[in-house]
């Protein structure tokens, strides 16, 4: 019962974002351990999983300085990917942890199960942001407030002109 209701959740969620014209966060897609096409997520008891784990420690410190795009959108690449390149129109599955300017910690994937998504239906930041690497790779994104959720924010979470900061590792691309 538990599953339906989750389903029946996001199909709800998912009218009233696009009825409404909201831009719905990646963890609005968040997945349980089979969807409706019986497709499952990883979990973090997956081999793969663990090591990603281990991977988005790496020290702030060892990173690489930050690029920018046209938009605005700040970017560091922690690790290159060699899989598949995603497009607007793909679904990925990422492991992610979101944080504000203060250090607040508003969202993460870690220690659940991976988050897979349509990439055209995230804020703009993701979406411009997981092009610029491949399956397997590891990206940090700062998202000025008119690439993320603007002026009105998303409350309580995340407040008005926000900027958001994210480690996003892309698992898969379809």
């Amino acid at each position: 019962m538990k599953t339906r209701w989750g389903r029946l959740s996001v199909f709800l969620f998912c009218c009233c974002t696009v009825m409404t014209g909201c831009v719905a966060g990646p963890e609005d897609f968040i997945v349980d351990s089979a969807d409706e096409s019986g497709k499952t997520s990883i979990s973090e008891n997956d081999s793969e999983s663990s090591e990603i784990i281990q991977a988005s420690s790496v020290e702030m410190e060892d990173r690489p300085a930050f690029k920018s795009t046209a938009s605005g959108l700040k970017y560091r690449v922690i690790r290159e990917g060699k899989g598949r390149k995603p497009n607007p129109n793909s679904t990925v599955t990422c492991h992610y942890k979101g944080w504000l300017d203060n250090g607040k910690e508003f969202d993460s994937s870690y220690g659940k199960n991976a988050a897979s998504f349509p990439l055209n239906g995230v804020v703009k930041g993701w979406t411009e942001g997981l092009q610029l690497i491949q399956e397997g790779g590891m990206i940090e994104l700062e998202v000025p407030a008119d690439l993320g959720y603007g002026p009105q924010g998303r409350a309580p979470v995340i407040p008005k002109n926000a900027t958001l900061h994210f480690d996003i590792e892309l698992l898969k691309v379809r």
